[in-house]
């Protein structure tokens, strides 16, 4: 088992922190996030030390700071050439990440979301997939890219996320006042698109296509959304935010 540190201790690194402990690796987090590292502690027996410290005791490092704090915790400390580092900073490029983790040159870039503790997590990797894959895989699959362009397109996609939640959000709002069960209503509207989207089979591309004209079919309750939402141009604002958040990606 390997030692693995995190520098940054927040919405990301927890669950990652838990998954990894779960497989058996020893844990040791920085105390920027003083009450989550007091939890991962208490969790899953987590070293809690400075920046330096943990860099010092780990094999493997995480980089899970928030990018425009990068430079300015990063820069100060002194990694090695044997140690690996994984970042899932966005906008941070692969230059910037050799530079300020010199001399450590053996990298990997992904995008992580919270629910990798569950497994299920697609992971882009760009860099040393192998690396990834050892720690994460089975359970979250890793899918290598061929450059940061591409990884910046896969950070952009899992920047909907929220969108759509947001989106589900106001739908479970819309059917908790026609009903009068706020609970229910978020429940009902969950378990809808969680269990619609667990039966699809997967990495079958058109697939999203096949089952949105499936249901869409003229008459349908289904097909006068789909159409609503083109007619309000929701899929302009959606490549439009994408476009946007992949230029930013690049600067």
């Amino acid at each position: 088992m390997s030692r693995i540190g995190f520098i940054g201790t927040g919405h990301i690194a927890t669950p990652i922190a838990r998954f990894l402990a779960a497989k058996g690796h020893q844990i040791s987090v920085t105390e920027r996030n003083s009450q989550v590292s007091a939890q991962l502690k208490a969790e899953i027996g987590a070293t809690v030390a400075a920046p330096q410290s943990v860099v010092d005791a780990c094999d493997m490092v995480f980089l899970c700071l928030r990018p425009h704090m990068a430079t300015e915790i990063l820069t100060p400390l002194t990694f090695r050439t044997d140690q690996q580092i994984i970042s899932v900073m966005a906008a941070i490029s692969a230059n910037e990440l050799a530079t300020l983790c010199a001399p450590a040159s053996d990298f990997v870039q992904t995008i992580p979301l919270g629910f990798l503790q569950s497994g299920g997590c697609p992971l882009a990797a760009f860099g040393n997939d192998r690396l990834l894959a050892g720690l994460f895989e089975p359970e979250n699959p890793v899918i290598k890219v061929a450059d940061e362009a591409a990884l910046n397109a896969h950070f952009a996609i899992c920047a909907m996320v929220p969108g759509f939640l947001d989106l589900m959000t106001t739908g479970a709002n819309w059917l908790a006042e026609e009903t009068g069960d706020v609970h229910g209503a978020e429940f009902f509207t969950t378990q809808l698109f969680s269990g619609f989207l667990t039966a699809m089979e997967k990495g079958k591309a058109g697939q999203l296509a096949e089952e949105r004209d499936a249901l869409a079919t003229d008459g349908t309750l289904s097909l006068q959304m789909t159409e609503a939402l083109r007619l309000g141009k929701a899929h302009e604002a959606l490549l439009g935010a994408l476009t946007a958040i992949g230029k930013r990606l690049e600067t």
